[in-house]
């Protein structure tokens, strides 16, 4: 008789799972390897190639599945999404909206041409629950409507995609931040300019030294109110924003 393949419970695969994750971080050699790819991928502009519902997301699809997994755990109220872009970001988590329940998904950037406003509107359930903020992310106007909007709600979810230099990211760091409650997240975008070399085939005031990521670390020094889930990370392999998963771990 063939003998019987022992199944994992839930419980032991989550922990088999989990293990792996850190194997995979503890290869250097691996990891190095990611970071060649991505460097060697971006000069054809991999991330621009995933969308959502017809519209670019411009983020690599592994972490938009890391974000899909933090929204299911955590069910956000709102979700606040600084930087736009062609709006498959906030078609993919009104669509989650949707799914799990939450109120709106509020679209901040200074860029939102009305041909992007009309495709973006026209898929109704879904574009019920999003709300177009055309104006910058740093502005005291644009805090104030997005407080009006969540009350005192800070079942809040904030996504961190615009303007990448490190004098603007730890200004919407210190701005929204007080927005997000104990348990919610923040996602610092595209921390990993500071891993590789100046992108000769983009055009961009931010690199290593500038970027999200020098942002991030100077916020973590002076807040005490997030921390790093590495735990997201680790199991990513593929990701544009390392350590740029933080959780709440207490509120004011």
């Amino acid at each position: 008789m063939t003998k019987k393949k022992k199944l994992f419970t839930r419980e032991e695969f989550e922990k088999f799972r989990l293990n792996s994750a850190k194997g995979m971080v503890a290869d250097k050699k691996l990891q190095d390897d990611v970071i060649d790819v991505l460097v060697r991928a971006d000069k054809y502009n991999w991330i621009h190639q995933a969308t959502w519902m017809g519209e670019p997301l411009l983020n690599l699809p592994q972490d938009m599945f890391a974000i899909q997994e933090i929204i299911f755990a955590t069910k956000p109220k709102y979700i606040i999404e600084i930087g736009v872009a062609w709006g498959g970001g906030l078609l993919f988590h009104s669509t989650l909206l949707k799914a799990w329940g939450g109120e709106k998904v509020l679209g901040i950037d200074i860029y939102m041409p009305d041909d992007l406003k009309k495709r973006i509107m026209s898929h109704g359930e879904v574009s019920e629950k999003i709300e177009l903020i055309n104006a910058s992310s740093i502005e005291k106007n644009t805090v104030e409507k997005v407080e009006e909007i969540i009350g005192d709600c800070r079942d809040v979810l904030v996504i961190l995609d615009s303007h990448h230099t490190h004098e603007h990211v730890i200004q919407e760091l210190n701005l929204y931040s007080p927005l997000v409650g104990e348990g919610q997240y923040i996602v610092c975008g595209d921390t990993i300019v500071d891993f590789i070399p100046e992108q000769e085939h983009r055009d961009r005031p931010w690199g290593p030294g500038n970027n999200p990521m020098t942002a991030l670390q100077q916020f973590l020094s002076e807040n005490d109110r997030f921390e790093v889930d590495k735990e997201i990370e680790n199991k990513l392999l593929f990701t544009c924003n390392p350590s740029g998963f933080i959780k709440c771990v207490k509120n004011y």
